[in-house]
């Protein structure tokens, strides 16, 4: 372990408690633990992983969407990231965690039975036709995506999952103004706007250019 990643943990310590850090980590070694036999991620290197996957899911937390936010569900979610990690810190909300890959969901359900957490739940099935059904239509605080598609093709999934006065949150790069001037249609269409774009503050150079764009419904 390099100094910068225990500068990294001693931060989430610090920021989340001993217990939950300890719990953050060792969902992270249980992805790449079982990495080496399904893939769940291109990033290989703990370290790297610690930035771009633990660091990088957890930079929402500090925004009031997310603090007001009770029931979240994360669209596209892979291996986990970001919804298993923001389960791992905010044990008083739930968290719905979508994907299309059956595999991943299962091993996310595996990992959230060896670390005990109970306040997230896997569902298998495709964003654009479940997000119309009760249950899942306009039944969420939040709908957080992270790594999946354009703000274009996410809008039209993530949004029909949003109550009125929620918020979708888009983990971004930094090509994001291009996908913002491209998603506007689709946008008017879900009666929702773009509320702003937070930068990442106080993080290692490898997402020092990631932005949360925030949408408003």
């Amino acid at each position: 372990m390099n100094s910068n990643s225990q500068s990294i943990i001693n931060k989430l310590k610090a920021e989340y408690g001993e217990q939950k850090a300890s719990a953050l980590l060792a969902y992270l070694d249980l992805v790449l633990e079982r990495n080496e036999h399904i893939n769940l991620t291109a990033v290989r290197d703990r370290d790297e992983a610690l930035v771009k996957h633990v660091l990088d899911s957890l930079a929402l937390t500090a925004l009031p969407e997310y603090k007001e936010a009770e029931k979240i569900i994360d669209v596209g979610t892979g291996a986990g990231f970001p919804g298993a990690l923001l389960a791992i810190v905010s044990p008083e909300k739930e968290f719905t965690l979508l994907d299309s890959t059956l595999k991943r969901l299962r091993v996310i359900d595996e990992f959230a039975e060896t670390l005990n957490i109970s306040n997230l739940r896997t569902v298998h099935a495709r964003a654009e036709e479940i997000s119309k059904k009760p249950g899942y239509s306009e039944a969420f605080d939040l709908c957080v995506s992270r790594a999946v598609a354009n703000l274009e093709k996410l809008s039209g999934w993530c949004l029909p999952f949003v109550r009125k006065g929620g918020s979708f949150i888009a983990y971004k790069g930094e090509n994001y103004e291009e996908e913002i001037t491209a998603a506007k249609k689709v946008l008017s269409r879900n009666r929702a706007k773009l509320d702003r774009v937070a930068g990442y503050e106080d993080v290692p150079s490898a997402i020092a250019g990631h932005v949360l764009v925030v949408i408003k419904k």
